[in-house]
């Protein structure tokens, strides 16, 4: 079967008799070329069905107009919101997205990495992998002068701009709720210590026990991916003890919905036996019985927040960057999985 050949702007000359750099200057709206012309050559590649090379005309400008989002997943409410945050703020000037996901994979995040630098994106807004620690592919990003905005999940020894929410005060917010409601024996299922939102949540979650004159017991501190298979294993361990926890404090949604699944199936009361809090805010927190309680993390100011610090970047003729945090205040979500009736 023949591959049809891709329509040149050589075609379009062809077709008007005409040079080929007066076609180009046509479809780049050039003031040189006469109303009549830029017309006529538009309507040409029209019917040729003429797709600009977008790579090449990045060879040329030093702009593609494209920007690069790595997200962990896209199947997370936070995650996509700021997606689409960023999206709407960057159309409005002209840019388009390419979003990719890394599926917490540091070496699918490097492939992303990649793939975009080859496109010759303007620049790139990721949130890292749970597996990430190495960070040479994202210097690799800063080494080519390419703006790098991080969110949610970033690192401090990257230099750059970051938005995320206050994660050490977040957990603060959580067990002083819960110490509100009774609850003296709190286990937090959390992510993984090597990343630093969720080693900032464990830190605020262990600091928070001291305040209260609380004891730390390594039993109820566990390191997980946060999935809802994670929640439901975790729980199940958790349950087994001699001295159960009275509360749960999930440092993600989809594993506290895990915990939530076995508590309901072991005919657990939630929360009068044992108190349960999530990390996200994700739309089924208010959808289950009981409904769950959750920090919203802001994610549309966080995803608008990042796509206004790329433009300022793409103003610049100077990209250089240097840490620059911006850090907003978490919001607890109360729902009736913590709300114990006194």
């Amino acid at each position: 079967m023949a591959i049809k050949k891709k329509t040149t702007i050589k075609d379009i000359a062809n077709v008007l008799n005409i040079s080929a750099a007066a076609v180009s200057k046509a479809l780049h709206n050039d003031p040189r070329i006469s109303e009549k012309t830029k017309k006529a050559v538009r309507q040409v590649a029209e019917n040729l069905n003429y797709q600009p090379n977008h790579l090449a005309s990045a060879l040329r400008s030093g702009k593609s107009k494209l920007v690069g989002v790595i997200v962990p997943r896209t199947n997370s409410n936070f995650f996509s919101s700021a997606i689409h945050n960023i999206e709407e703020g960057l159309d409005k000037e002209g840019y388009n997205v390419i979003i990719t996901q890394s599926n917490e994979s540091f070496k699918k995040e490097c492939k992303n990495i990649d793939t975009l630098l080859y496109l010759q994106v303007d620049g790139i807004i990721v949130s890292m992998a749970n597996e990430t620690v190495n960070l040479e592919y994202l210097e690799k990003v800063k080494a080519a002068g390419i703006p790098l905005i991080t969110f949610d999940r970033g690192e401090n020894d990257l230099n750059v701009d970051y938005i995320g929410i206050d994660d050490y005060n977040s957990s603060h917010l959580i067990v002083n709720h819960l110490v509100e409601q009774g609850c003296k024996r709190i286990a937090h299922i959390g992510g993984y210590k090597r990343t630093r939102i969720y080693n900032n949540r464990i830190r605020g979650y262990v600091d928070a026990l001291k305040k209260h004159n609380l004891p730390l017991d390594e039993e109820l501190l566990i390191e997980t991916n946060l999935t809802i298979e994670d929640g439901r294993e975790k729980m199940l361990e958790l349950l087994k003890l001699k001295n159960r926890p009275d509360a749960i404090y999930a440092a993600g949604d989809f594993a506290a919905l895990g915990a939530l699944q076995i508590l309901n199936e072991q005919n657990i009361k939630v929360p009068e036996e044992i108190a349960l809090v999530g990390f996200g805010d994700e739309p089924f927190t208010a959808m289950v019985t009981p409904t769950i309680t959750s920090v919203n993390q802001h994610a549309y100011k966080i995803g608008k927040i990042a796509a206004e610090t790329f433009l300022e970047y793409s103003k610049k003729t100077n990209t250089k960057q240097s840490l620059n945090k911006i850090i907003l205040e978490a919001e607890l979500v109360i729902r009736d999985s913590s709300l114990k009736r006194k």
